[in-house]
C-alpha cells in the first residue's frame, strides 16, 4: 500500500436539476442565454410527494454518518494493497452481507440506459436512479460501503471521498433550512449500486450518486475505463458547517479557475470570452449530447508555461476525485493533449457570481463549472454545478 494511501486513509478515518441544457446558437451575444439553470423545487411546505413517503420508509437505522462510520474488521480479509483485486474482494464481503432483497436493489445487470440514469436532483425528485439508499444498510454495511468508495476514490483533503462526505453534510444542512423534496434532502439518500457483476471479467460500473452528486467507475477486465460522468455541486457554497466541521468542498475548484483565469492578460481574456449567459453546465445529467461539436475560446497553446500549469492544477480538482493511480492515467492524457485544449469563459474572472461559466474542452477532455443561484437554502448567493467528462470513454464508451 502506498504512502499517499495510507495517509490519507489515516486522516479521513479520524473524522471522517434534470439539467436539460441546451447549446443555442444565435448571432448576438447579449441575446443567447445557454441553459435553463438548477429548476426550482416544489417549494416550501406542502405534504410529502409520495415518492418522498416510500423512501422514507425504506430508510432504517440513520444513526451513524458516513463521515465518522468506522470500517468494520471484516474488510481485513481484503488485505491492504490498494487496487482492483481489493475493490472487487470489498464489494463481495458487502454483497454477502445484505438481504436478499436488498441484493436486488444493488446488484443489477449493466446496460448503458441504466448508466445514464444520474441526476443533480435530490432523492425524491428523481425516482430513477438506481441502487440502494446509504440508509437502507445497517451501520455495519455502511462501513463496508465506506471501504468501497475509498478504495475507488482520491483520498485527497475536499477530493474524492472527502468530497462525498462532505457534500452529504450539505444535504443534511439542507435539511435543517428547507422543506423542499422534504425527506430528499438528507446525508442517507445518497445511493450505491453495482451495474453488472464485479469481477476481474467483463464490464461493470460502480454507480454512486444523490444531491448534487454523480460517480460512476466502469471497469472492462480488471481495468478503469471510464471515470465519467463525474458531476459535483454543493449549496451552501464557499462554506457551510454541519456534522462537527466546516465544509468547502467545491471551493478548490472555484479558487483553481479563479487563478487561472486573473492571470490572462486582456488579449487572452478577450479570446477567451464565449459569446452569451451560461447558466447551468451544458453537458449534464439527461443531457450526454451536451457536449459541443466545435471548440470555443482561447487555444492552451496561445498560454505560458506558467498559465498551462494553473490550467492542470484546475483539471487535477476533477481528476483526483479517482485514486491515484487512475488518476495519474487520466492526467498525462490530458497533459499530452494541451495544445489541442481550448479554455473559454463567461462571466467575471473571479467566478463568485451569478452565471459565471468555465469550460476546459480538448480532445478527450471537457469541464464546465457554472455558478448559479440559490435555490434550496434561504441565503443570498451562489451554487456551482460542474460536471468533468472524457469524451473518448464516457461510460466506459460502451454503446448498449
Amino acid at each position: 500500500m502506498s504512502k499517499i494511501y495510507i495517509n490519507g486513509l489515516k486522516a479521513l478515518l479520524s473524522g471522517v436539476i434534470i439539467s436539460a441544457a441546451a447549446n443555442v446558437s444565435v448571432a448576438h451575444a447579449d441575446d443567447v442565454v445557454h441553459g435553463p439553470g438548477h429548476g426550482p423545487g416544489p417549494g416550501p411546505g406542502g405534504p410529502p410527494s409520495p415518492e418522498n413517503e416510500a423512501i422514507q420508509a425504506r430508510l432504517g437505522d440513520t444513526s451513524s454518518l458516513m463521515g465518522s462510520i468506522a470500517i468494520p474488521e471484516s474488510v481485513e480479509s481484503c488485505g491492504t494493497d490498494a487496487g482492483f483485486e481489493r475493490l472487487v474482494c470489498l464489494i463481495d464481503i458487502l454483497k454477502a452481507d445484505v438481504s436478499d432483497e436488498i441484493l436486488e436493489l444493488l446488484q443489477l445487470e449493466y446496460s448503458l440506459a441504466e448508466a445514464k440514469n444520474w441526476s443533480n436532483l435530490p432523492a425524491g425528485a428523481f425516482p430513477a436512479r438506481p441502487g440502494v439508499f446509504l440508509g437502507e444498510l445497517d451501520v455495519e454495511q455502511r462501513g463496508v460501503v465506506k471501504a468501497i468508495l475509498m478504495e475507488a476514490t482520491g483520498l485527497g483533503e475536499n477530493e474524492g471521498f472527502d468530497e462525498i462526505v462532505q457534500t452529504l453534510n450539505a444535504d443534511d444542512y439542507i435539511g435543517t433550512v428547507s422543506t423542499d423534496y422534504k425527506a430528499g434532502y438528507s446525508s442517507f439518500n445518497g445511493k450505491i449500486a453495482f451495474l453488472g457483476t464485479p469481477a476481474d471479467k467483463g464490464t461493470w460500473q460502480l454507480y454512486y450518486g444523490g444531491h448534487h452528486f454523480a460517480f460512476a467507475n466502469t471497469y472492462t477486465d480488471g481495468k478503469l475505463v471510464g471515470a465519467t460522468p463525474s458531476f459535483r455541486g454543493i449549496e451552501p457554497f464557499p462554506s457551510f458547517e454541519m456534522n462537527g466541521r466546516t465544509n468547502i468542498p467545491m471551493l478548490q475548484e472555484r479558487d483553481a479557475f479563479a487563478a487561472l483565469l486573473n492571470s490572462l492578460t486582456s488579449e487572452q481574456k478577450k479570446a477567451a470570452t464565449l459569446e452569451g449567459t451560461y447558466r447551468d453546465i451544458l453537458a449534464g445529467p439527461q443531457a450526454d449530447d451536451g457536449i459541443l461539436d466545435e471548440q470555443e475560446g482561447i487555444s492552451v497553446r496561445e498560454l505560458t508555461e506558467a498559465q498551462k500549469d494553473l490550467l492542470l492544477a484546475a483539471v487535477a480538482t476533477y481528476v483526483e476525485d479517482i485514486n491515484a493511480a487512475d488518476a495519474k492515467h487520466y492526467m498525462e492524457k490530458y497533459t499530452s493533449e494541451l495544445d489541442e485544449t481550448v479554455l473559454g469563459f463567461s462571466g467575471t474572472t473571479d467566478v463568485n457570481s451569478e452565471d459565471d461559466y468555465v469550460r476546459i474542452h480538448g480532445p478527450s477532455l471537457w469541464i464546465e463549472f457554472s455558478l448559479q443561484s440559490n435555490k434550496s437554502t434561504p441565503q443570498k448567493g451562489n451554487h456551482p454545478h460542474s460536471v468533468w467528462r472524457d469524451i473518448t470513454d464516457d461510460y466506459g464508451a460502451q454503446t448498449e
